[in-house]
């Protein structure tokens, strides 16, 4: 997966997550739309990992295909 490829990722989740809360605007979520909403945020919290790997390792002259997805444990535990 190219850089190309992962921002097509990233923008494809984020136009799902959009359409699902706008969707239920003024309502609320299922219990299957919230779980649904959850995996979006973590999975669009990978590919921008994911992302940010990439360009880090090919600023650094290394090569950007090497690094690997982060599990969502992962991903979801970083200190902002």
């Amino acid at each position: 997966m190219d850089d190309k490829d992962i921002v097509g990722r990233i923008n494809e989740l984020a136009e799902e997550e959009q359409r699902l809360e706008e969707a239920h605007v003024g309502e609320g979520l299922s219990d299957d739309e919230l779980r649904r909403k959850q995996e979006l945020e973590v999975a669009l919290d990978q590919m921008w990992d994911l992302l940010r790997q990439r360009r880090a390792k090919r600023s650094a002259g290394q090569d950007p295909d090497a690094v690997q997805p982060r599990s969502p444990d992962v991903v979801e535990n970083y200190l902002q």
